[in-house]
């Protein structure tokens, strides 16, 4: 095996980029002839692969600061800029996503055909649900019906995507 594999490997391991991984110029040989990950591993562990030290160049007063707000410092009226809604985030999107997403898995379920798809998806976009369980109440009153072990089904599949 080349240098390259084992100085990708070693910076997953050593979770930094590839130009901080330096190789012992004694053990090149053992290196290059590393073939598994364990073998990466066993050459960081005898100090023949090391990783360098990552530059801290934050400043000493941002430092300070972002202390004081952990302690809930500096966090006041006089620092808010924006409305309360504004500083939270985007609820909005959040639920919009989530529906759009579910209603993907239920077209890839063949639980609603292309035209059923596109209604409900022009729904979500204008604001029409309040949740997927209001969404799914909207299915039922159209005549779509999608029973509770499927939307469970459904829901781990959301799950498994983002894990």
């Amino acid at each position: 095996m080349t240098l390259k594999f084992a100085r990708r490997v070693a910076a997953q391991i050593l979770k930094r980029g590839e130009s901080a991984i330096r190789f012992n110029s004694d053990a090149t040989e053992e290196i290059g002839k590393a073939l598994t990950r364990e073998d990466i591993r066993r050459l960081v562990g005898e100090g023949k692969i090391i990783a360098l030290k990552a530059k801290d160049n934050v400043s000493r007063r941002s430092k300070i600061l972002r202390q004081k707000r952990a302690e809930g410092r500096k966090r006041g009226p006089g620092r808010r800029k924006g409305t309360s809604k504004a500083r939270r985030g985007s609820t909005w999107e959040k639920k919009v996503r989530s529906q759009r997403i579910f209603l993907k898995q239920l077209r890839m379920a063949d639980k609603l055909d292309s035209k059923s798809f596109r209604k409900f998806y022009m729904l979500i976009k204008g604001n029409a649900f309040n949740s997927k369980a209001s969404m799914l109440l909207h299915m039922k009153e159209q005549g779509i019906s999608v029973s509770e072990a499927e939307v469970a089904k459904i829901n781990e599949n959301i799950k498994k995507m983002y894990e």
